[in-house]
């Protein structure tokens, strides 16, 4: 696979716990989903964000983006920090971007975890959830929700741990994982996951309360992370215990 994206020499590194490895300059990484990875793409290769860097898509030796399932992309030196805010900055700038793309026909074909619980979170599905692990939370919260009345459009629905920052660099974005939602719904993501994993203080709900319909946003965004800590096979009581803690956090706004 090295080969077919110009690597073939370059020892793979495996970043971070993977599932990507570095390969010299390429970063390469499964794609299980050919229609996904080669939209996201053909996207980055035409986005241009100033003060960010964007992991550019490589082709194939035959003009691919997409081989054996398996993707490349330029390799962005840098690592994820705990600059919350900074972070939260850096989806206003991207979303900014990706304001004007059309809606990506896969993303109604999703099925995943992810998907089913973004989707359950909006009231656009319902499936049983494990009460113990945020099934009971999600029905509480659920009860407080109102209309919004924000547009949606293309955003990185998962940039928490997936902004890099190295120095005096701008900040790079990578694993771009897309969502037809408010620009406001992705940082309100972000906040909620800084705040139940990555220790910062609850006063970041209240630093970004200026965008529109933040409380509401932050509802469900709670909701969508509830939904997918009680999906996920992975999750466990330990792991709940900082959602928990935020979504708390966030009805304390309410």
């Amino acid at each position: 696979m090295r080969a077919a994206f110009g690597a073939r020499d370059a020892e793979p590194e495996l970043i971070d716990g993977g599932p990507a490895w570095r390969c010299g300059d390429a970063t390469i990484r499964p794609a299980p989903r050919p229609a996904e990875a080669t939209w996201i793409a053909k996207t980055l290769d035409g986005l241009d964000v100033p003060n960010l860097r964007i992991g550019r898509p490589l082709r194939s030796t035959d003009g691919r983006y997409v081989v054996g399932g398996w993707s490349a992309t330029k390799f962005l030196a840098g690592r994820a920090e705990a600059r919350h805010d900074e972070v939260i900055a850096v989806a206003q700038r991207l979303h900014q971007a990706t304001a004007d793309l059309p809606k990506p026909r896969f993303l109604d074909a999703r099925t995943d975890v992810f998907a089913v619980a973004d989707r359950m979170a909006w009231g656009e599905g319902d499936v049983p959830l494990e009460a113990d692990l945020g099934g009971r939370l999600f029905e509480l919260l659920k009860e407080v929700q109102k209309p919004l009345n924000l547009r949606s459009q293309v955003v990185h629905g998962d940039l928490f741990g997936n902004v890099l920052f190295a120095g005096n660099a701008p900040p790079a974005v990578i694993d771009f994982t897309a969502y037809w939602r408010p620009a406001e719904w992705a940082a309100a993501v972000i906040a909620v996951d800084a705040v139940a994993w990555g220790g910062s203080d609850p006063g970041l709900f209240k630093r970004w309360s200026h965008l529109p319909e933040w409380t509401q946003v932050l509802v469900r965004a709670t909701l969508f992370r509830l939904a997918v800590h009680a999906l996920h096979p992975l999750s466990t009581s330990q792991s709940f215990a900082g959602l928990e803690r935020a979504a708390h956090q966030v009805t304390a706004l309410l």
